[in-house]
């Protein structure tokens, strides 16, 4: 297939280095932290905030006024919800999700409207969360469930890493 110019995948340089991949929509009032990336197809609604150093995947949807703090993570087509009871049609009833420092939500992951991921917290891919998740915590499946603290979880990866570089 060749490509007619439709769809591009061209770097978008914004503010204070930040990067965004064409196709993408940033919204009205949103604001973009430093060092922030933001994949191809993602949708960042109207006053969407992005701390510094935030990594959104390709696909991502970030429902108006979700808040992301400093150095957080979303995986590939995970979804941040505003509206508990939907279409309500009223910004007044919208519960954007908040996600602290140094959060990790797996690709394909769902927030919940009014929902809440602690600082250093993790939800796993694919879960669907309904409440809030505490600091430090993992939390995994639908609804999502509490599975391991954080340092457990980090040290899991290092031993991924330590395998499969001795392998």
């Amino acid at each position: 297939m060749e490509n007619d110019g439709q769809v591009n995948g061209q770097r978008l340089d914004l503010e204070r280095g930040s990067v965004a991949w064409e196709p993408c929509h940033i919204g009205e009032n949103a604001q973009i932290g430093a060092n922030c990336s933001i994949g191809a197809l993602v949708h960042i609604g109207r006053k969407v905030v992005l701390g510094n150093a935030c990594r959104i995947q390709g696909g991502a949807y970030l429902a108006d006024g979700c808040v992301l703090g400093d150095r957080v993570f979303l995986g590939p087509n995970s979804t941040l919800l505003n509206d508990k009871y939907p279409p309500s049609g009223n910004a007044q009833q919208w519960q954007p999700v908040q996600i602290s420092n140094d959060a990790v939500i797996g690709g394909g992951a769902t927030v919940i409207a009014g929902c809440s991921v602690g600082q250093n917290a993790v939800l796993g891919a694919g879960s669907t969360l309904t409440r809030n998740v505490p600091d430090n915590e993992v939390w995994v499946g639908n609804p999502a469930v509490f599975l391991m603290m954080r340092n457990t979880y980090d040290e899991k990866q290092r031993q991924l890493k330590s395998d499969s570089a001795t392998n």
